[in-house]
């Protein structure tokens, strides 16, 4: 809808990840430089993390896209809660290989052929794993296996594992997985954009769509987009969104602070409203003869303003302690005074 007002050529704040849209900043700029060293070393293991939202799936396709596929075989896959035999099969079939085996010895030394047939035409394979969080420790440690498949000195697989920021914690802690922590050889985490940063990512991605300037946005409107997202790029990206659908229904052209403070306005009460009726529906359904929930609420009530009277009674149990110290000091100050005047 908006992209016809603003005369856009397509929607530049989508969620689903696209490479065509990667923004590079500060830290996604680190994060690229550490994957290329590790294509560079040609081993060992690669890690990057980043909380929800901050772009990790969109810097691996990215990597990808920038892949000479002349060098390069790579996959990707998206972890969910592997076993090490499902992973294998996961990898396995990644690459485009039989999965059909009726043993695990089997399927590995499939695996191995595959690898050992790229490095003879003078590939390297690349294995990229997005929610590597989700990877339990014996998968891991499958994975650092048949990391050991070599070539004379060159490795015939190497490996980047992206996750959320509890998957570095466990690796580097959990001491079955001493021998993956030895073969790391970089891990970087993605920290969300600065202040300074957004107008060049809202501009960049606009840009992208054939956006000549209309709607303008002030300062004052990109400083409250950025208090809002923090910088996160998901979030940012969704605020985004609503706010050139809010401009195109109202015909603003001009995206101001005030603009910005509507709309997020308009998705808390959004966002309200469906907690509401999500309750609403979950809750159960009352009758003539159901009186519980009503005295629930009750005394949930009743609860609420008991701990709020123990509260102010608090305070007030501490204001007379205060007064009552204030007092003892006064009268003992008075006491030296008057002994002070008797010497005099």
């Amino acid at each position: 809808m908006y992209e016809d007002f603003y005369n856009l050529s397509g929607r530049p704040f989508q969620l689903t990840p696209d490479p065509r849209f990667y923004y590079s900043s500060r830290s996604h700029k680190k994060a690229m430089a550490y994957l290329t060293y590790g294509l560079s070393q040609g081993e060992g293991f690669i890690i990057v993390t980043g909380d929800i939202g901050t772009g990790k799936t969109t810097l691996v396709r990215h990597l990808f896209d920038t892949l000479d596929r002349n060098e390069f075989v790579a996959a990707l896959i998206v972890s969910t809660q592997l076993s090490a035999d499902d992973l294998l099969r996961t990898v396995a079939a990644a690459y485009g290989l039989d999965t059909q085996a009726e043993e695990k010895g089997e399927l590995i030394t499939r695996l191995e052929r595959f690898l050992r047939e790229q490095n003879s035409l003078g590939k390297r394979v690349l294995l990229v794993v997005d929610e590597a969080q989700n990877l339990s420790s014996a998968a891991l440690e499958e994975m650092r296996m048949i990391s050991n498949f070599q070539s004379g000195e060159d490795a015939l697989l190497q490996s980047f594992l992206v996750g959320q920021p509890e998957f570095r914690t466990r690796i580097f802690n959990a001491p079955e997985l001493e021998q993956l922590r030895q073969r790391v050889i970089a891990t970087h985490h993605i920290d969300p954009m600065e202040p300074e940063e957004v107008a060049d990512y809202i501009e960049h991605r606009l840009s992208l769509v054939g956006w000549d300037g209309d709607p303008e946005f002030d300062i004052e409107a990109v400083a409250e987009i950025y208090d809002y997202t923090q910088g996160v790029p998901r979030i940012l990206n969704t605020l985004m969104s609503r706010i050139l659908l809010y401009g195109s229904l109202e015909e603003v052209h001009e995206i101001t602070g005030d603009v910005v403070r509507k709309v997020i306005s308009e998705m808390a009460e959004n966002q309200g409203a469906k907690g509401r009726v999500q309750s609403q529906q979950s809750g159960p359904t009352l009758t003539a003869k159901d009186d519980m929930a009503p005295l629930s609420q009750m005394e949930q009530e009743r609860d609420t303003a008991k701990e709020e009277a123990d509260h102010l009674r608090s305070k007030v149990n501490n204001l007379e302690e205060y007064i009552k110290s204030q007092e003892d000091s006064l009268k003992k100050l008075t006491e030296m005074v008057s002994k002070l005047s008797d010497k005099d």
